[in-house]
């Protein structure tokens, strides 16, 4: 290992003899000065890790080195050192940027502190983090081995999170394949655990089921209109629990989040079943039925979510709530901007829905540009790529205007996704759909083994094309790819980020309340 090399700037540097001993002994090279301009010639002259700077020095004082070394070397580590506790010298030294702030006289062990936290607080916090996994590993484990029901799944789902988010600052990245094989061993018994229940979920055979897309907004919003006050929900489109995790942050800033719950989304994970059944309360042969008119099924032409506005006013009519609302989806940055404008007036309503479709469109990009490829190579870009969005969105100027109001704010969305990487070969014909992790035709073949599937769709409440067809979803990391030209498709496809099947990533999604601080 390299030593660190430090250089300290001090005018009684003699007076240090025993500290600068103390670090030789510790293993540091230790460079010394006894006054700025000089200091400033040795920066040049070699690549230093830190620096130790004297605030009260003859000629030139220590804020001017300090403002010197930070105009030419910005990323240079700066620790001040000072006689003086005066408020306006602390806040002139933090405001340039300062590492660390050490009130003389300095004992040798505050130095060594001071060059861990600034130097190896990277190191210990990654060699803690992973040594805490390696013990959360087995319990995580043999939580999985058990027969969880769908409320521990939700628990072991938010702590493989939690553990991926954490292991993703780790400069070390040992453990994240641990995670990753964890995580896959967790989803192929999560996806066994959906396939055993789901019928039985839509079909209400059984108490024990979870909220799900139909009954969101008759379990979880509904309550929440009791209130006096305005209630926003916001729906940012195919966004997964991690994502969310990394937006917190930003809106912890202005809110509280009083609530923070996971929900399941019915089956297929894509945005004209899931969509649509939150938004009318009902599922898709339900609407079919009931709502012919706002139904485009596969293969019809048309968009297939074009009137969530409709379906949210025929269900509030249906539960008897006789209120104003609103519903807006957010296409591009244009109209978000504009929605940002508009924003006073919808204060008047009782409920505003708010759809925001980037998630979704990043993940598509994802796989059509090659730019966006690069940018999201893995899950840790991915997020990256969400939050930079976010921070620079006309979303985030809605939140912050909601910051500033007496109201009720709820973030949700209707779909996650997951990183594809398993090939599973299917044969179907012209009239097949395109999607990559879920098919529904009257001639598939596959093999059964591979694939979860519903051979009769009205048993999950799901439209029967024509009189064979039946639907196949894929589970854990698995897309299908067909035979023919079968390695290009496979190369295309692989590592990109699609939705419409069975993980814990597409079906456990967000549901948070916030309110404002």
């Amino acid at each position: 290992m390299e030593k660190v090399n430090i250089l300290w700037v001090d005018d009684e540097i003699d007076l240090l003899k025993p500290h600068i001993i103390f670090l030789k002994e510790k293993g540091y090279e230790v460079n010394t000065s006894n006054n700025g301009h000089e200091a400033l010639e040795i920066v040049k002259t070699k690549d230093f890790d830190i620096v130790f700077l004297d605030e009260q020095m003859p000629g030139m004082s220590g804020i001017e080195v300090l403002m010197k070394i930070k105009s030419d070397y910005p990323s240079l580590p700066v620790v001040m050192i000072t006689k003086s506790e005066e408020e306006t010298i602390m806040e002139d030294a933090i405001g340039s940027n300062i590492a660390d702030y050490l009130i003389k006289p300095v004992n040798p062990n505050q130095i060594l502190l001071s060059l861990k936290k600034n130097l190896e607080n990277k190191k210990i916090i990654s060699e803690k983090t992973n040594f805490q996994y390696q013990q959360e590993f087995r319990n995580i484990g043999m939580e999985i081995s058990n027969r969880l029901n769908f409320e521990e799944w939700i628990e072991v789902y938010k702590k493989i999170t939690y553990w991926e988010l954490k292991l993703g600052q780790s400069i070390e990245d040992g453990m994240t394949s641990v995670l990753k094989m964890q995580k896959d061993e967790a989803n192929q018994v999560f996806s066994r655990f959906v396939e055993k229940n789901y019928l039985d979920w839509v079909n209400s055979k059984t108490k024990d089921h979870p909220v799900q897309s139909h009954n969101l907004i008759k379990e979880k919003i509904f309550p929440l209109l009791d209130d006096d006050k305005p209630l926003f929900v916001i729906l940012i489109d195919n966004l997964r629990f991690d994502q969310w995790k990394v937006l917190q942050p930003i809106l912890d800033e202005y809110f509280r989040v009083e609530r923070e719950d996971i929900y399941y989304s019915i089956l297929p994970t894509v945005t004209q079943y899931a969509r649509n059944s939150l938004f009318s309360g009902l599922l898709p042969t339900e609407i079919e039925r009931k709502y012919p008119k706002y139904w485009v099924n596969e293969d019809e032409e048309g968009t297939k979510n074009n009137f969530e506005g409709e379906l949210l006013g025929e269900l509030l009519k249906r539960y008897g709530r006789d209120i104003k609302y609103s519903y807006y989806k957010v296409l591009n940055q244009t109209y978000g901007k504009k929605l940002v404008e508009l924003m006073p007036n919808l204060m008047v309503n009782k409920l505003n829905f708010i759809v925001y479709n980037f998630v979704d469109m990043l993940s598509h990009a994802r796989t059509e540009m090659e730019i966006i490829r690069e940018l999201a190579d893995d899950e840790k870009a991915y997020r990256s790529l969400t939050l930079s969005w976010f921070q620079h969105s006309p979303l985030l100027e809605i939140f912050r205007f909601l910051a500033e109001k007496d109201v009720n704010l709820v973030i949700t969305t209707d779909h996650g996704s997951i990183r594809v990487g398993t090939p599973v070969k299917v044969l179907g014909d012209r009239n097949t759909n395109t999607n990559l992790r879920y098919k529904i035709g009257r001639a598939l073949k596959y093999e059964k083994n591979e694939v979860f599937e519903i051979r009769n769709p009205a048993d999950a409440f799901l439209p029967r094309v024509n009189v064979s067809s039946s639907f196949i979803f894929c589970r854990n990391d698995d897309f299908f790819a067909y035979p023919n030209n079968y390695n290009y498709y496979v190369n295309y496809y692989k590592n990109t980020f699609q939705h419409g099947g069975i993980s814990m990533e597409e079906m456990l999604i967000p549901f948070v309340v916030l309110k404002r601080k």
